[in-house]
């Protein structure tokens, strides 16, 4: 049987006749070029179906464009020209393109005082369409944290004050005595709480953006929280930790005030949400704080 043969399903006369807003397929699997890396990802590729007659779209040509991903760094031009290869396989069939890819990014992070360093594992996603001609681009990524209580940390601070004035009430205090007793588990008789949390975002570019500035916003999120989870540590790295989760008690509102206010100052940005999640160790529930922002430009 040649291919001239072969039945065609699609070129069948429809029933009912009707347009449809997306068609395509999701979850490819595709090597992309991202920050230096070649990185395993998962690709949603559809069009519009405008023509209400037509039985449905050429899906091995999307999948046949998806190519030009896997050798060139995914920019917001290559992906423009990915879309607009949608479009002109399916003209007259449809005028919106769509592609979504998700992945996770490796950065390797050093360690805060030692000279170690390990590689943390960002979640991203990266959304694309094509609207009659217009072209939009936006960003999804998390950042893990350590976020501790304020409440929970003066509930601390209160019982350690009481427990110095029942062992120190009518003695004199002799500094060694004292030095000794903030080294004991007698002294410090109550710790506050902390929960490893998640920042989660969308962010959305300005048009001309040439690249995307994912590491760069991802150090900024990190240096504005203080207290990015880590990989690889030695005591003393341990130890910091400790001093930057004390230096930086946060709520969930305050940190997603925080983070509004640094990424506010990213000119690359046209309009971002965040959403904070604080797993709750001292709770059965999660903590959760969003926020947007959408740069004026009148």
């Amino acid at each position: 049987m040649n291919a001239q043969t072969l039945p065609d399903i699609a070129a069948q006369a429809l029933n009912q006749a009707l347009p449809l807003d997306w068609v395509g397929m999701c979850g490819i699997a595709l090597p992309i070029l991202f920050n230096g890396q070649r990185i395993a990802a998962k690709a949603d590729a559809g069009v519009s179906l405008d023509d209400g007659e037509a039985r449905g779209i050429h899906m091995s040509r999307l999948y046949l464009a998806l190519e030009m991903l896997e050798d060139i760094s995914l920019t917001p031009t290559l992906m423009r020209q990915v879309l607009q290869r949608f479009l002109d396989s399916h003209e007259g069939l449809s005028s919106n393109g769509y592609l979504r890819i998700h992945a996770n990014l490796l950065l390797k992070r050093p360690a805060l005082v030692s000279p170690l360093a390990g590689w943390k594992s960002y979640p991203i996603e990266v959304y694309a369409r094509l609207e009659r001609e217009v072209f939009h681009v936006e960003l999804k990524f998390d950042v893990s944290y350590s976020s501790t209580c304020p409440c929970s940390a003066a509930l601390a601070r209160q019982l350690i004050q009481q427990q110095f004035v029942a062992d120190f009430a009518n003695q004199p205090l002799a500094h060694a005595d004292v030095l000794a007793w903030l080294g004991t588990t007698q002294g410090i008789v109550a710790t506050p709480h902390s929960q490893r949390s998640s920042a989660q975002f969308r962010v959305e570019f300005a048009p001309q953006l040439s690249s995307f500035p994912l590491v760069e916003l991802i150090d900024v999120v990190e240096s504005a929280l203080g207290t990015a989870v880590q990989t690889a540590v030695k005591r003393a790295d341990e130890q910091a930790f400790a001093l930057a989760n004390g230096q930086n008690l946060m709520f969930c509102e305050d940190a997603a005030r925080r983070l509004t206010q640094a990424l506010a100052q990213i000119p690359a940005i046209g309009a971002f949400e965040v959403k904070v999640i604080h797993a709750e160790s001292l709770h059965a529930h999660d903590a959760v704080a969003h926020s947007s922002w959408q740069r004026n430009t009148a």
